[in-house]
């Protein structure tokens, strides 16, 4: 079998390539950096120079195989580059779908979002939801709301032989997202106080959201779509096993989003003047009151998919983050660099309150 994949060197990608070099799969990886190339063939897989908008480069080296992986996307929170959305996540994606189509392509993996959702108010939704108007938050959940429901559903209905597939929160060694983040960040023991416990979000470990990729190639329905979701838990909960399983300290203090969501607009406007790391984003503001959910029964059922739970895969990802990552409490600038964390957390305090103040009088 020939396995042809857009973004194999991403934090899922990668472990689909292995996953499926490992089960005997010719694999062809899309790749645009020395980088990319490098780790495909450490990983046994054929890189192939080209990109998810060129065309004619694209629909070369796709032609001939059995089933197509579209995995490339744009996953960041902010302000800059807002445009690189747009173009990855719905042109890349109308490209890399519509061009597997014409080819005949037997079947076509594309890894959508439960952020195509938006914010489901707590429920935990199965794959027939339709999300009303309004719920969408971020760039991110726009650009791939439209591919899903613009592009790949449009594609369906015309006969092509695309399964969808929507992880929700995907984490792991290496993570790189904003739970990535949170999670080393926590580890060093920066996150003494910590945002929106009530945050409701799915977890699910990045080797078994890989796993799934597979089984839906294998065994998945053309025309269907499954959730790779992990069990919902807030974000009180998870720091609560994250504790436990990593040796850390809890949080001793938790700020409701309902204190910080006020802050999104004048985050908006200062990465409008200088770039704020994702974590201060105005979009990550935003979200701090939302839940992205959705049900795995039905990859359960059909696919034979399964999750481990969350404390083994949380420990396995700090035992990752241990290796990687130098405690903080073992550091000789450990107690210089607690300071500048709870002054940070001071000062965002004192900004949070000068700005409810000049809310409230105005």
């Amino acid at each position: 079998m020939k396995a042809f994949i857009t973004g194999g060197s991403g934090f899922i990608g990668r472990r689909v390539v292995e996953k499926l070099v490992h089960r005997g799969y010719q694999v062809t990886a899309l790749v645009r950096s020395q980088r990319s190339a490098a780790l495909m063939a450490s990983l046994k897989a054929r890189p192939v120079w080209g990109d998810i908008n060129a065309s004619e480069a694209l629909r070369e080296a796709m032609r001939g195989h059995d089933v197509v992986f579209h995995l490339a996307g744009w996953y960041k929170f902010g302000y800059k580059n807002l445009r690189k959305a747009e173009i990855i996540n719905v042109e890349g994606t109308r490209n890399v779908l519509e061009q597997a189509f014409d080819l005949g392509i037997p079947r076509i993996l594309y890894t959508s979002t439960l952020a195509v959702y938006g914010n489901t108010y707590g429920q935990i939704p199965d794959e027939t939801y339709m999300p009303p108007p309004g719920t969408l938050i971020t760039e991110y959940d726009r650009t791939k709301h439209l591919a899903h429901y613009h592009i790949a559903l449009p594609l369906i209905e015309r006969g092509a032989p695309i399964i969808i597939l929507m992880p929700g929160i995907v984490y792991g060694p290496d993570d790189p997202s904003l739970i990535g983040q949170l999670m080393r960040l926590f580890y060093q023991g920066l996150l003494p106080i910590f945002p929106a416990p009530d945050m409701r979000l799915t977890f699910a470990y990045v080797d078994d959201v890989a796993e799934g990729h597979i089984l839906a190639a294998e065994k998945g329905i053309p025309g269907e779509t499954y959730h790779l979701t992990g069990p919902a838990m807030s974000l009180r909960e998870a720091t609560m096993i994250w504790a436990r399983v990593s040796g850390r300290r809890a949080p001793f203090l938790y700020i409701p989003a309902k204190l910080l969501k006020p802050l999104a607009p004048l985050a908006y406007a200062l990465e409008r003047i200088a770039p704020l790391p994702e974590i201060m984003s105005g979009e990550a503001a935003s979200m701090l009151d939302v839940s992205y959910l959705g049900s795995a029964e039905k990859a359960q059922r059909e696919l034979g998919w399964t999750t481990r739970s969350p404390e083994e895969g949380f420990r396995q990802t700090f035992d990752a983050i241990a290796i990687s990552t130098r405690p903080l409490s073992l550091d000789l600038e450990s107690s210089n660099r607690r300071r500048m964390a709870f002054l940070a957390l001071t000062v965002g305090l004192g900004v949070l309150t000068a700005w409810l103040l000049w809310k409230r009088k105005h």
